[in-house]
């Protein structure tokens, strides 16, 4: 269950319209939700057109997953490693990983439905085999299991800290220190429902990066993961005041926001289910943020 406090500043707005917003949900779709008592409001039913109040306490009831049919779609993905277990995508950055509210078509999984032929996919399910997940403005590499087992498998080495995750990233300003350790909880931004923030009572969540390159007025850093929060690397970078070049939600300035954040997933090693070999994958980075790099030079 999600509760939702209204501010001051969001008093005498309809709820249909401010939910569809905060919860990235179609109006129909909040409407519908509405009407079937999910959503209530200081703990009673309200109509559509119900304007909120100060002070209102809204609470949102898990949504069931909707039985959706994934369809096929020939789109070019770049798959760098395939096997009958599991594959590994180097995704780009323009591309949603899996269907969603505004994204049911065009996504990662509907290529993969085409591409791979022994995929078992789940009917109904909107993430089968997907094990992780990378933001649509985020390039690189990601892991997808073909069976459950290995669905299971990777989803518990990812809940161990085990699986090796490195990204790049251009962040405004320039870091004077070559190491730093992110260690804050993430959750919703109590401010702005559609942001992550680090905010007490957040899911625990650690970032560690290294200076790679200065620039005059930028920094690469390379960032490895020890958690796997939503947008972690984006608020944590942001939260110690270096937010990612170009990022919609979090930069400081709208800048570059044509390919959205320079944040790309370069390395990826896991355990393999079957063979328990260890595997490890790199990616180079995408002309657009190689171009962005040389312009600082």
């Amino acid at each position: 269950m999600e509760k939702i406090k209204i501010e001051n500043n969001l008093n005498n707005t309809r709820i249909d319209k401010l939910l569809s917003e905060l919860l990235e949900e179609s109006r129909n779709t909040i409407q519908a939700m509405l009407n079937d008592g999910v959503i209530l409001v200081n703990g009673v039913t309200v109509k559509n057109n119900y304007k909120v109040k100060t002070d209102d306490e809204i609470t949102v009831e898990e949504m069931e997953e909707r039985e959706i049919e994934i369809l096929p779609e020939n789109i070019d993905i770049n798959i760098v490693y395939q096997d009958e277990t599991l594959l590994v995508v180097d995704k780009d950055y323009d591309m949603v990983v899996h269907p969603g509210a505004g994204n049911w078509s065009g996504t990662l999984l509907n290529a993969l439905l085409y591409h791979v032929k022994d995929f078992k996919a789940i009917k109904g399910e909107i993430r089968p085999g997907i094990v992780h997940r990378i933001d649509k403005e985020t390039s690189g590499l990601i892991m997808i299991a073909k069976t459950p087992y290995a669905l299971e498998h990777l989803g518990e080495q990812l809940r161990l800290k085990t699986v090796t995750r490195k990204y790049l990233a251009l962040v405004e300003g320039v870091i004077p220190h070559n190491l730093g350790k992110v260690n804050a909880p993430i959750g919703r931004d109590p401010k702005n429902r559609q942001r992550m923030a680090c905010v007490e009572g957040g899911k625990p969540a650690v970032t560690n990066f290294k200076v790679i390159q200065r620039y005059a007025e930028n920094t690469l850093v390379e960032c490895t993961l020890e958690t796997g929060r939503t947008h972690q690397i984006r608020v944590h970078m942001n939260y110690i005041g270096y937010p990612l070049v170009g990022d919609p939600k979090y930069g400081l300035r709208k800048t570059d926001t044509e390919n959205g954040q320079y944040l790309h997933a370069k390395l990826l090693g896991f355990i393999h289910p079957e063979t328990n070999e260890y595997m490890e994958f790199e990616s180079e980075l995408p002309q657009y943020f190689t171009d962005k790099l040389k312009e600082l030079e």
